[in-house]
């Protein structure tokens, strides 16, 4: 009861007041835009006597994509594929239904209270992914001795939490998915973090805009065992510290001491939080050990590699997971406006957890699609992302659609994208709907022109093109069938 008491007392921190001020805004604004087009529909049901019409909104908390935002998802996805592929991964993919079990895990983790789970209709109990690393646990085990290690994979899945919708936050979420399985040495969190500043400088981000901090969990590991603290605690306490950037540290340290820990050991715990450099953690746990050897090798490579400017230590970066045995990182925006970027480490004992015979080594990360294109908006990094229509075949009237249709087929088997006039249209206002989908070129099919083997071309777009339509005139410039 004491411990609750001064929890109580404790006044919220400026920066968990702005955290909660905006996740109201963000419900707020959530409400609101739900709740207009209901009125509208509402309104136009009882003038048309049609008051079952369904809402048009999503699910709360849930994303429509419609083409100008599958645009933006393509664009996202093209360059995940593009970096992981160039760094030599394969893709892998697996049912978003998985088994309840393979998420159930101790230490009291949020996911496992966010989980959608229900029992299934032949009585199993079963749970939409609320993240991929268990399920590609999973999947290796089902490989056994198969597999050519190490293993280089991603997967860039949808996953569902039922949490708290803010800034960068929905109860869906596609996450980029890096892992490296059957690899020891800190070599391979090198590659991964390289993997994620290549994504972002191809994004057009730079370290000034972005950063990753890295620590290794064995640190606070040894910490926490020197104290006499129980190795069942460990985990819950991983639990709690990774809620420092969301709660008030006095809060923190109240539910530190309510898990049963003495207020010095809480001590010990905030203070090796508190570190920022190497040199303190080794002048506590000794040069010698291996989380402090780790993390020197992993900035000498980082920095070899050139992304030396990206990375910094972090004592306070645990991540929430209960799994994470090593190295970890969180890739945030400096500005400090948003939550993660992406996150990740070392995960060494997972698949022994599963069944595996023996722990196998592995390391991965996780890199939703919010958080990212909420800071890519906000440095105006988004590019314009139009149809992708090459050209709009046009027919001079029905009984050239033969015709036009031969003109299609020409252009589409030599690989240019392209779209015909399916109804009738004037032949301006079929002009003005190439236009409308920002195709490069209208080509028209008219009767003179065709018993001639040629059609009108005419090029919509700014520059050489544009100045070709002043002097071809309205319908653009004569070229042979055989030239398309």
């Amino acid at each position: 009861m004491a411990t609750s008491s001064a929890a109580a007392a404790v006044a919220p921190s400026p920066q968990q007041l702005e955290a909660e001020i905006a996740q109201l805004k963000a419900l707020l604004a959530e409400k609101e835009s739900q709740l207009k087009p209901q009125a509208m529909l509402s309104k136009k049901s009882k003038k048309k006597g049609q008051e079952n019409l369904i809402s048009v909104e999503p699910v709360q908390g849930c994303r429509d994509f419609p083409p100008e935002e599958m645009r933006l998802r393509n664009f996202l996805f093209g360059t995940f594929h593009r970096v992981a592929q160039r760094f030599g991964f394969e893709e892998y993919d697996a049912p978003v239904l998985e088994s309840e079990e393979l998420y159930i895990r101790k230490a009291g983790e949020e996911i496992t209270e966010q989980m959608y789970n229900f029992v299934s209709k032949d009585n199993h109990r079963v749970s939409l992914r609320p993240e991929m690393t268990p399920t590609l646990a999973r999947l290796l085990l089902g490989k056994g001795r198969s597999l050519l290690l190490p293993v280089k994979w991603y997967s860039i899945p949808q996953c569902w939490r039922y949490e708290a919708i803010t800034r960068g936050r929905r109860r869906e979420h596609y996450q980029w998915n890096m892992d490296i399985v059957g690899v020891k040495g800190v070599s391979a969190e090198v590659e991964l973090i390289c993997a994620i500043c290549t994504t972002l400088s191809e994004f057009g981000l730079t370290a000034k805009d972005v950063g990753i901090k890295i620590n290794s969990r064995r640190i606070l590991q040894t910490v926490v065992e020197q104290a006499g603290v129980p190795a069942d605690k460990f985990a819950p306490v991983c639990v709690i510290v990774d809620k420092l950037d969301k709660l008030a540290k006095e809060e923190v340290d109240s539910q530190l001491a309510a898990l049963g820990l003495e207020a010095s050991i809480v001590q010990t715990i905030t203070e090796t939080l508190a570190m920022k450099s190497i040199d303190e953690i080794a002048a506590k746990i000794g040069v010698e050990h291996e989380a402090v050897k780790d993390l020197q090798k992993f900035f000498a490579e980082v920095e070899a590699y050139g992304f030396g400017e990206w990375v910094r230590f972090d004592a306070s970066v645990v991540r929430g997971l209960a799994y994470y045995t090593g190295i970890v990182f969180e890739c945030f925006d400096r500005a400090g406006a948003l939550r993660a970027i992406c996150g990740g480490g070392r995960y060494d004992n997972l698949l022994s957890t599963y069944g595996a015979p023996q722990p196998v080594p592995c390391v991965g990360f996780g890199f939703g699609d919010c958080v990212i294109v909420e800071l890519l908006k906000e440095k105006k990094l988004l590019p314009t992302l139009e149809q992708q229509v090459d050209d709009v075949v046009i027919p001079f009237d029905e009984s050239m659609r033969p015709a036009a249709l031969q003109v299609l087929r020409k252009l589409r088997e030599s690989g240019r994208n392209c779209d015909i006039i399916l109804d009738k249209k004037k032949v301006a206002q079929a002009f003005s709907y190439a236009d409308r989908v920002q195709a490069s070129r209208a080509i028209l099919v008219a009767p003179d022109e065709w018993a001639r083997g040629e059609v009108q071309v005419k090029n919509l777009r700014e520059g050489k093109g544009k100045e070709n339509n002043e002097s071809t005139g309205e319908r653009g410039t004569s070229l042979k069938f055989s030239d398309l």
